[in-house]
């Protein structure tokens, strides 16, 4: 993994330790969400595995060496400091929330300790890679929740804001419970199921409708979804029932859905294709989906892009990556920030699931409800697989489910109830006045 990954400052801070003599301190450093994004009652964890990966593959090239070399900020900057990160790589611990887990504001998604340069410099990608894909998981499972057990399948990669982006929105998105993805790559890479047949593009590269619908019957057999709004939606669900089975359905991508697929739906029955589904696509989000659900419209499932992979009414999750503690010479201080509205607890931590609410405690108490915080490295090394985005997708679901309905409402969610320990609130006292 490219060292060079991650903002300039990170590496110049890193030189300036190694200058100072503090680069083997032990930090240790929470990845934590701030304040949640409007609208958004939870947030689900998901970036876990990326996390994993570029910690376990830090390292520096030589030619990346000789480009900072080169860059005027490292001018000064000690020998030593380049050849430390030559024969850099992780040797600390990460802890980490399980992915598909909901957290709330002020909780901690994963805590690093290292040497200080080790644990400086993964910032940037943590928080990129964490945010982004807890973003959309959480999106996900907001269009799930309402869609009321009918599917959804991601379809943005196209409106993802690079490709890599809809790779890794798509490895997300099914975390936070959708079927599958439009994405092959992702597919591929993470064991997601893929949907998809053809575009209107297919439809017009024919003479005539008929003639598309027939030759991608003959091509995908019983997994054929017909796109039916390239000219009439009504006349193109007529033209599909006449070809009768074997089909999966049909789809709609664009006017008044609700109406449409009323009249589809009729179409297909009228043609003793009962068991044809109907799939609608077209700008979709959970407020859209809510309207069409509470509609009764006989949609079985539905397509959802750009308002997905982009979490457009929300793209930003206020997650921060804040110091909490040094050991340096064998003493632990430990490390907070007082500004207003940034104030930071100190000290590692840990969460206490409870059947009602959240404990947000330091690491070396004992809760009555679930740890949430688990080992993932341990002296730089993996201590076990993690859970594959199967299995990701299946906590996920069970770990909503076991909310508070009032948590989980599309509008007018309740706050789930989070608490401090007298131990962590006392720490943050005893912060406050070391540096008075």
């Amino acid at each position: 993994m490219h060292g060079l990954l991650t903002d300039l400052y990170e590496l110049t801070m890193s030189a300036g330790y190694w200058q100072a003599g503090k680069a083997r301190e032990v930090a240790t450093f929470e990845l934590s969400i701030r304040k949640l994004p409007p609208a958004r009652s939870f947030a689900l964890v998901a970036g876990l595995a990326q996390v994993v990966d570029y910690l376990l593959g830090l390292r520096f090239t030589g030619e990346e060496i000789d480009y900072l070399r080169g860059l005027p900020q490292f001018a000064r900057a000690p020998a030593g400091f380049f050849e430390r990160l030559r024969e850099m790589r992780f040797t600390g611990d990460l802890f980490a929330v399980r992915e598909g887990t909901p957290l709330f504001a002020g909780e901690p998604v994963l805590t690093v300790r290292a040497p200080l340069m080790e644990a400086q410099i993964p910032e940037t990608y943590l928080l990129s890679t964490v945010a982004f894909q807890t973003l959309v998981a959480t999106k996900a499972a907001r269009i799930v929740e309402v869609a009321g057990g009918r599917g959804v399948v991601e379809f943005g990669t196209r409106r993802a804001h690079s490709p890599e982006a809809g790779v890794l929105a798509a490895r997300a998105a099914y975390i936070g419970g959708c079927l599958g993805t439009s994405n092959t790559l992702a597919g591929f890479r993470f064991g997601i199921p893929v949907y998809g047949t053809a575009a209107h593009s297919w439809v017009l590269s024919f003479p005539s409708e008929m003639d598309s619908f027939r030759e991608l019957q003959k091509l995908l057999g019983p997994a054929t979804i017909y796109l039916v709004d390239t000219y009439d939606t009504l006349e193109g669900a007529r033209r599909a029932a006449s070809l009768g089975k074997p089909m999966w359905g049909v789809r709609l991508d664009s006017g008044d859905l609700a109406a449409l697929a009323r009249g589809v739906r009729r179409i297909l029955d009228e043609a003793g294709l009962t068991e044809g589904k109907i799939m609608a696509s077209g700008d979709l989000n959970e407020y859209k989906i809510s309207e069409l659900v509470r509609a009764a419209a006989p949609i079985d499932a539905f397509g959802v892009g750009t308002e997905l992979v982009t979490s457009a009414d929300a793209p930003v999750l206020g997650a921060v990556y804040k110091l909490v503690e040094l050991v340096a010479n064998g003493q632990k201080r430990y490390t907070a920030k007082f500004s207003e509205d940034k104030v930071t607890l100190p000290g590692a931590k840990q969460i206490f699931r409870c059947p009602e609410h959240d404990v947000i405690a330091c690491d070396n108490e004992y809760g009555d409800g679930e740890p949430l915080l688990r080992p993932v490295i341990l002296g730089g090394t993996l201590v076990e697989p993690l859970p594959d985005a199967r299995a990701a997708r299946a906590h996920a679901a069970a770990s909503i489910q076991r909310l508070p309905e009032a948590c989980r409402r599309l509008q007018g969610a309740e706050p789930y109830p989070v608490r401090y320990s007298d131990a962590l609130l006392a720490l943050l006292e005893q912060a406050r006045r070391s540096v008075e």
